[in-house]
């Protein structure tokens, strides 16, 4: 276990990058917007499930090796843009009916929402970098196993992560229910979602593996 003063410091650090918002608070506020806070509430339970893999990924070497190897970056690097890409084109596709997008709509089953999210996160190149460059700073191995210390500061950073992607997605899904009520809105929405899905998957495309 990491000794208080380390743990501290990690803590400061974790509500400090959960603050700024990044792709997944994005992904997050898209989803939200467009079928509601319970749909938002599922995809940050996705998106921090997703950090939970990376989290073993990283404690048995999987990230490291990924990291190292210019073609397994390269393999997860598209399939998660390809998989973003597809969600975007799909959106931006659907058709409109200005009356049905006024009223609320019916979100996609939360199972299937919260699958969504995992993948995309669990494909999510930077979250590899990220680990390998963020967690090791705060682990000791003075102070017990190495596993165990990432086991503990990854879920910490996961439950930080989903106590501040929640609160993205309430005030998302609040601000959309709202929205939806206006007819300009109602016609343009799926183009901001889509827009959103179609810009993340395209900056996870051009990530170069030492960006």
């Amino acid at each position: 276990m990491p000794e208080w003063g380390t743990l501290s410091l990690f803590l400061f650090a974790a509500f400090a990058l959960v603050a700024t918002p990044g792709p997944s608070v994005l992904y997050v506020v898209a989803r939200s917007m467009d079928q509601g806070r319970g749909a938002g509430i599922a995809s940050a339970f996705g998106i921090q499930a997703g950090t939970l893999v990376h989290v073993v990924a990283a404690v048995i070497g999987i990230s490291a090796l990924v990291a190292s190897s210019a073609t397994a970056f390269a393999v997860v690097k598209y399939l998660g843009a390809a998989y973003l890409i597809y969600m975007g084109i799909r959106t931006l596709t659907r058709k409109i009916d200005v009356a049905a997008e006024m009223t609320p709509r019916t979100p996609q089953p939360p199972r299937r929402i919260f699958f969504q999210g995992l993948v995309v996160e669990a494909l999510n190149p930077k979250t590899v970098l990220f680990f390998l460059a963020f967690l090791p700073q705060f682990v000791d191995p003075a102070r017990g196993s190495v596993a165990t210390q990432t086991l503990i500061l990854g879920a910490l950073l996961a439950m930080i992560g989903l106590l501040s992607d929640t609160m993205y997605a309430l005030i998302a899904g609040t601000a959309g229910a709202l929205l939806h009520r206006n007819k300009l809105f109602a016609r343009t929405q799926r183009y901001v979602s889509g827009g959103v899905y179609l810009g993340l998957g395209a900056t996870t495309a051009l990530m170069g593996s030492r960006d």
